[in-house]
């Protein structure tokens, strides 16, 4: 018959009477941190080979213990595994189900670490593992991007300050400045990994241990660059989780920004672009309806995100170190914006390879609220050698004639603009329309198709070799 293991077992003889129901309650976080158990096994397996390396415990217990996890593995794998409430957490379930699997030999994988070790590294692992996950699915991101800029990277679109129409600019140069947005997050978030990426086990409680342990080790077998240098600071960092949660948020933000956009571009009053089903909801009573819902909860999900990031931050301000059960909040703020995010970018990349832009509706808004007036002033400039403050003042003229008979700028005649700058030429039209407006500006990082091909490129063949590369 398997001996259950019990609280009262897994803490030793300090308490005679298992805690109140409240206690339990506040005190559980087998809940949530669960999702954490192949990382706590895999850091428990690398602790045990240095263990018997080292001679701490003899090989005949490492290899029981050995055994015993990959049981323990397996029931969690299978979904049989029973998670108990009463053993707190995920550490004290796996090593309590240990215990029943292999008996004594399992007491001895607890030597020289702590729960605050060995917990933290866990939570680096899954940190990591997240990390690693989100950057691929940001380059998808980026690929969907880039291959949606190749193709319209002539589609003319009106350009944005102020939500007023300014310059025409083309709907590959907007998809572009996205992947550039995603590919400084991606930067963040390595920077993060790259900090993150040290083992805190065998830091034990707080103080180290007295046992003959190789850190680096342990640390070399989980995928670490270095065992961490402090053992206070060891167990008592929550900065790997943070700077995650910091570079979740700006991206959260660079993600709402695009959700934003297709909310407005999909409104009937603008109809830039149309989603299909797969992206949009209808009405429970209006008929004619067409929802988009993805982009809104992508849009709504930042504030998760945000969220997160201060609570942890109000959770760690104020503790001393080293430990406190405070820590304990630190997991279930991460989980959520973290799935939030991973969720947000897969819905973003499905937007952007649905939507399909309204050439002709784009080009016509391109052309409103008289936005190749820059053009006219540039020109005036470069072939009038005005100064161009001159100029602004001579195009502004210019556009109120337009205005005063609702017209586009090429639409009046050359006698009317000569009659504000009688040197104007009709050579002035050749850069009045959208489409010669945005084939101009060729300056590096402009709008001009052919810079927008020439970069959407350069990023494929990057993704290219990124998704070549091995991790």
């Amino acid at each position: 018959m398997v001996k259950t293991v019990s609280s009262n077992e897994m803490w030793g003889g300090r308490f005679a009477e298992g805690p109140a129901a409240v206690m339990e309650a506040i005190n559980v976080s087998i809940g949530f941190d669960k999702r954490l158990a192949q990382q706590d096994i895999q850091g428990s397996i690398a602790h045990a080979e240095m263990l018997s390396a080292q001679g701490i415990i003899d090989p005949q217990s490492a290899e029981a213990i050995m055994q015993g996890l990959a049981k323990v593995k397996a029931e969690i794998d299978a979904g049989t595994f029973t998670f108990r409430t009463e053993l707190e957490d995920i550490q004290m379930n796996i090593e309590g189900r240990l215990t029943e699997i292999i008996g004594k030999p399992a007491g001895r994988l607890h030597t020289a670490r702590s729960r605050n070790d060995q917990a933290v590294t866990g939570f680096r692992l899954w940190v990591r593992d997240t990390l690693d996950g989100i950057d691929a699915a940001l380059a998808d991101l980026q690929l969907a991007m880039a291959e949606k800029a190749v193709v319209h990277a002539g589609t003319v679109m009106p350009g944005f300050t102020h939500l007023q129409s300014a310059q025409p600019v083309t709907f590959g140069h907007h998809m572009m400045a996205y992947v550039e947005m995603l590919g400084r997050d991606r930067g963040r978030f390595r920077d993060a990994r790259a900090r993150l990426n040290e083992c805190p086990l065998g830091a034990a409680a707080l103080a180290g241990t007295s046992f003959p342990i190789d850190r680096h080790r342990t640390a070399k077998a989980l995928g670490f660059d270095r065992p961490t240098a402090n053992s206070l600071d060891s167990v008592s960092d929550r900065d790997f989780a943070l700077e995650a949660l910091a570079a979740a948020s700006i991206l959260a933000m660079h993600l709402s920004r695009l959700a934003e956009e297709i909310v407005i571009w999909t409104s009937a009053q603008f109809a830039f672009v149309k989603l299909s089903d797969k992206f949009t909801t209808g009405s429970s009573i209006m008929p004619q309806k067409r929802n988009p819902d993805a982009a809104e909860l992508v849009r709504a999900k930042s504030g998760r995100v945000y969220g997160s990031l201060m609570g942890l931050l109000t959770v760690m301000k104020g503790l001393s170190l080293a430990y406190a059960k405070d820590m304990q909040e630190d997991k279930e703020q991460t989980f959520d914006a973290l799935d939030a995010l991973a969720l947000s970018i897969a819905a973003t990349a499905g937007m952007v390879r649905d939507m399909e832009p309204d050439a002709k509706r784009l080009k016509k808004a391109a052309g409103a609220g008289y936005a190749t007036a820059t053009d006219l002033a540039d020109w005036l400039v470069r072939t009038l050698k005005m100064p161009f403050r001159e100029a602004h003042h001579a195009t502004a003229r210019i556009v109120g004639l337009a205005s005063a008979r609702n017209i586009d700028l090429e639409k009046l005649t050359l006698a009317e603009m000569q009659s504000v700058e009688p040197r104007i030429t009709a050579e002035i039209f050749g850069v009045l329309g959208v489409a010669n407006s945005v084939k101009s500006r060729v300056s590096y990082g402009g709008t001009a198709p052919v810079n927008v091909k020439k970069q959407a490129r350069r990023w494929l063949a990057q993704l290219a070799r990124e998704k070549r590369a091995p991790r």
